[in-house]
């Protein structure tokens, strides 16, 4: 390994690091140096078997060939072209790409520069479309308790995780929150989307029984809440808000920046699930987790409101300096490619059955009470410590690096997303590493 690799910051106090616990981690460094396909290499030299796919990201794995190489010629061929005003073809390329790998009647694309970004995009873009045709009183959004929406102001305003929200003031007006569908009283350790829970759809009826549904511009979901800790939808349930919404008017979102590209075995959780919204929000999985790139893929009939007045004219007053930048735009497109010739997009159905039945062997372990899974997602839910919540997941995560893995928690809940091009030896290798990791806990 060379030296450049082995040196470690000499002073780590000028970076304020993002949803870690800096003073922890300032004194006891986890630094990662170099990486290719399922693992990481450690500062120390060790090779750290990647059970995150990064972070919900790098579904193709580390260092693809491919990829590396299209952002290289890029980087000689074109490095930026402005986006208002102007294109490069790429761009196109990639809307074309991404339209046609979604469901069937979502057909136009918008990028951004990251799922939080696609998010503010989305909830923009449905309450212009209701004043485009004439509904300006659509101004209201409707989350759900428990979600995760990225972390701009209208994305923890709509989402529902506590810690993302309180800190923040009184958010977006005009925003309500459905329940949640966790229900591990009924569905404990159920083995894909839960029997119990459908009903629970039901809730934006009394929201929009209080509000007046011609108020409601659009609901948001995360098919799969991912961020939260893995709560899968109840069988029926989103089939159920898509009956809804289309009954009162309201445009339904799905949140796809985790559930997108091949993580629960289709190109999108819609397809997986079986109901089309009317907007997809997509990200991290897009380029690879290589080049920050976002996107939202809409229907015609938003798209075709806007389409409208003098053709000179500005149709839409949003998006971003870096929409569309080539050198995301091509990892994007070499990202895809690899997907499709390595058949990574619907890999995650051809695992589920061992990766779900070797999740479900850690039943009965110290502190396990929920184990739930999905294509290649799963989650480990413990008991909390009495008065230190987070504290034993945390724990499990310290210890699970210093074996060689990387693993994710959220609250007391291990998340699984590794890359879809796992095999089941690194199955067995991941899941049987934190088997031990959970028998030494405290």
């Amino acid at each position: 390994m060379s030296d450049r690799r082995a040196a470690a910051p000499n002073d780590l106090r000028a970076f304020w690091m993002p949803f870690t616990a800096n003073r922890q981690f300032k004194a006891a460094p986890r630094m990662l140096v170099a990486a290719e396909g399922m693992h990481y290499t450690a500062a120390d030299g060790r090779r750290i078997l990647d059970g995150t796919a990064g972070l919900w990201c790098v579904n193709a794995g580390h260092k693809r060939p491919l990829i590396v190489k299209a952002i290289q010629n890029q980087i000689e061929e074109l490095d930026y072209a402005p986006a208002f005003q102007m294109g490069h073809p790429k761009a196109f390329e990639l809307a074309n790409r991404l339209a046609d790998l979604a469901p069937e009647g979502l057909d136009h694309v918008m990028f951004t520069n990251s799922g939080s970004e696609a998010v503010e995009t989305a909830l923009k873009t449905a309450i212009a479309y209701h004043r485009a045709r004439g509904e300006g009183a659509r101004f209201r959004l409707i989350g759900r308790e428990r979600g995760y929406h990225g972390v701009n102001f209208g994305g923890i305003s709509v989402g529902g995780i506590v810690s993302n929200r309180k800190m923040f003031g009184t958010l977006l007006t005009g925003v309500d929150h459905m329940r949640d569908t966790h229900l591990p009283e009924k569905n404990a350790f159920s083995w894909g989307q839960p029997e119990h829970g459908a009903e629970l759809a039901d809730d934006l009826l009394r929201i929009a029984k209080l509000h007046d549904p011609s108020t409601i511009a659009a609901v948001i979901v995360e098919p799969m809440s991912g961020s939260t800790g893995v709560l899968l939808p109840p069988i029926g349930y989103l089939q159920r808000l898509r009956q809804i919404c289309d009954e009162h008017g309201i445009l339904l979102i799905f949140d796809e920046v985790i559930t997108g590209f091949g993580r629960v075995g289709e190109p999108f959780g819609s397809q997986r699930f079986g109901v089309t919204p009317d907007m997809i929000v997509c990200a991290k999985g897009l380029t690879n987790g290589i080049i920050p790139m976002g996107a939202v893929i809409v229907s015609p009939k938003i798209h075709d409101a806007f389409m409208t007045g003098p053709e000179h004219l500005i149709e839409f007053f949003h998006g971003y300096t870096y929409s569309g930048n080539p050198m995301a735009a091509a990892a994007g497109l070499a990202t895809l490619e690899t997907y499709k010739q390595e058949g990574l997009l619907t890999r995650a159905r051809e695992l589920e059955r061992y990766w779900g039945d070797a999740l479900h062997a850690l039943r009965g372990l110290p502190h396990v009470i929920d184990i739930r899974n999905l294509g290649l997602i799963g989650a480990v839910e413990l008991e909390p410590i009495p008065g230190h919540p987070t504290k034993r997941a945390f724990a499990a995560f310290l210890k699970a690096f210093e074996k060689g893995l990387l693993i994710r928690t959220t609250g007391d809940i291990i998340a699984l997303s590794p890359p879809l091009i796992i095999e089941k030896p690194q199955i067995d290798e991941l899941i049987g590493g934190l088997a031990d990791v959970l028998k030494t806990l405290e």
